[in-house]
């Protein structure tokens, strides 16, 4: 006989009512029916479990190390059957979103406008640093979608059967301690910090070898590069031991000026990527347009962004008068 939770109940059944009697009461059966049933148990375990006595019964020693396990089982397999029961109903009641990103704001900007627009939808989110990571977890299924990035014309993570779709492009801009003498001006010149540490955080896409172009065509190589995290990166920029690297919509952080390079030596796209046979279009469609108004709004929280947008736009109006003007 293979042992059954049911067993299993029954033996903690007997030990809480301390006799034979009284438990097939508890269970509705004859007592001869459980001392029966409970003989097969004990069979099945090897021992004896129960010690018969004048005032009922008592758990041997094999009876308390079974009894110990029971109170671990027991709770686990009732938990295990509530946590099915939930997401049966959310699984009817609802969709589920398995979002995957590089670290930024964007990822969290995307979740909290998912929110509203699908609020039957259950979402859940892992961050990793690494692109290609993302793009593995899409193509075996373990993500629904990715946001991730790639530098300037570089072709996204690159794994079977995947839609990459252009979010938004950015400018990457320089993080410089509220002190620094280029945190006045508009922009910074890259040349003009070409004696500067500096710091980003890590990637596994083409973004360093593009930075140490950038500073060729500048005049310079680049001295020490501490890659970390987001908060490292934060901390050495703040007490000026470097400066960094960051998206153009990196959010306000005291002590802290974010200014773009003139030039635009190094763009950033915002890519979304998905499994091209896993998803329905009016879910892509969703999530996509989400992420396009997400990236929008945390542009619009960045000052130094919103001018380098109002400039670019003042650009482009009149580089538009001046080809108008030489047609007529």
């Amino acid at each position: 006989m293979e042992l059954e939770l049911r067993h299993l109940k029954t033996i903690r059944a007997i030990a809480e009512a301390g006799s034979l009697t009284k438990a097939a009461t508890a269970l509705g059966l004859a007592q001869p029916a459980l001392s029966a049933q409970l003989r097969r148990i004990e069979r099945a375990l090897g021992g004896t479990l129960f010690e018969r006595g004048r005032y009922g019964v008592r758990a041997t020693a094999l009876g308390e190390l079974v009894l110990e396990r029971t109170r671990i089982v027991l709770p686990a397999v009732s938990e295990l059957q509530r946590e099915a029961a939930r997401f049966a109903r959310t699984r009817r009641d609802g969709e589920r979103l398995r979002l995957g990103g590089t670290h930024g704001p964007l990822l969290g900007a995307l979740v909290d406008r998912l929110a509203d627009a699908v609020p039957g939808t259950t979402v859940t989110t892992c961050a990793s640093w690494s692109e290609r990571q993302l793009a593995e977890l899409l193509a075996e299924g373990r993500l629904d979608f990715a946001l991730a990035g790639a530098c300037g014309s570089a072709p996204p993570p690159d794994a079977p059967h995947l839609t990459w779709e252009e979010v938004a492009v950015d400018p990457v801009f320089v993080m410089l301690p509220d002190g620094h003498p280029l945190a006045r001006g508009r922009e910074a010149d890259l040349a003009a910090l070409a004696g500067e540490e500096w710091a980003c955080v890590p990637g596994d896409g083409c973004f360093g070898d593009c930075f140490t172009a950038a500073c060729a065509r500048a005049g310079f190589t680049p001295r020490r590069m501490y890659e970390t995290d987001t908060a490292s990166c934060v901390h050495l920029v703040q007490v000026g031991r470097a400066v960094g690297l960051c998206r153009a919509t990196f959010p306000p952080t005291p002590g802290i000026t974010t200014r773009p390079l003139a030039g635009t030596p190094l763009v950033w796209r915002h890519l979304l990527g998905w499994h091209r046979t896993g998803q329905r279009p009016d879910t892509v469609a969703t999530v996509l347009a989400q992420a396009r108004a997400a990236h929008a709004a945390v542009a619009a929280r960045s000052d130094s962004y919103a001018h380098w947008l109002a400039r670019r736009e003042d650009r482009d109006a009149a580089a538009r008068q001046r080809r108008t003007g030489l047609a007529s």
